[in-house]
């Protein structure tokens, strides 16, 4: 069975995959850091940056080694059917959907009401 990732899964490999935004977020930083408070030519940006690949090779590395036991696999729904290719042209199988009239009241009968008659039931 091929790994996918699930956001509700638990094991070390899905929590592992969300590791990648903040690292690569805070290595940033770090270097603008360095680049900022210290004015040596080493630790400018433009030197460090590789720094960055670094990281983000090896948090892919962790993510592809943790283990993945009590993995539980994405769970996934039935595809919605397919729209027709051409305006007016319908896939093949296609059903017009059964509708059925709206429910009336009968009238009440205006000629017995007249008259005077009483009617049960």
């Amino acid at each position: 069975m091929k790994y996918r990732y699930n956001p509700s899964c638990g094991c070390a490999r899905c929590r592992a995959h969300g590791f990648m935004g903040p690292t690569v977020l805070i290595t940033i930083g770090v270097l603008f850091l360095l680049d900022q408070v210290t004015h040596t030519y080493w630790l400018s940006f433009g030197r460090t940056w590789p720094a960055l690949l670094i990281v983000i090779g090896l948090v892919m590395f962790m993510q592809h080694n943790a283990p993945a036991t009590g993995h539980t696999p994405p769970e996934y729904t039935a595809m919605p059917p397919a729209a027709p290719p051409y305006p007016g042209q319908q896939p093949p199988g296609w059903r017009p959907p059964v509708v059925s009239p709206p429910a009336t009241t009968p009238a009440p009968n205006a000629s017995a009401t007249d008259q005077g008659e009483v009617r049960n039931g």
